[in-house]
């Protein structure tokens, strides 16, 4: 598959390019490089390869939920700079 100084103009007037003619030639060059490595992966041989979704193994990492004991009010505010009944007082900060 190569690409032509058509194909380059097509793409570049989709993505709202403008290219000079040595621009258009560059890109065109650049492309079938690109294309043309891209095809020597085809010479690979993958046989007995078994396909990759990713490279990390799927194991969950997380640890197990551990029930505990909520915290009461009053050591919640316990360390607070300020506060009012059992709530944080923090200065007004809306209008």
């Amino acid at each position: 598959m190569s690409v032509t100084t058509q194909d380059v103009a097509y793409i570049a007037e989709l993505a709202k390019l403008r290219f000079s003619d040595e621009e258009m030639l560059t890109m065109t060059s650049e492309l079938n490089n690109i294309l043309h490595y891209v095809e020597k992966l085809n010479e690979v041989d993958t046989d007995g390869v078994i396909p990759l979704s990713s490279i990390h193994d799927p194991v969950n990492v997380l640890r197990e939920d551990v029930v505990l004991p909520a915290l009461s009010s009053g050591e919640v505010l316990q360390n607070a700079p300020d506060r009012q009944d059992r709530f944080f007082k923090v200065p007004k900060v809306i209008g």
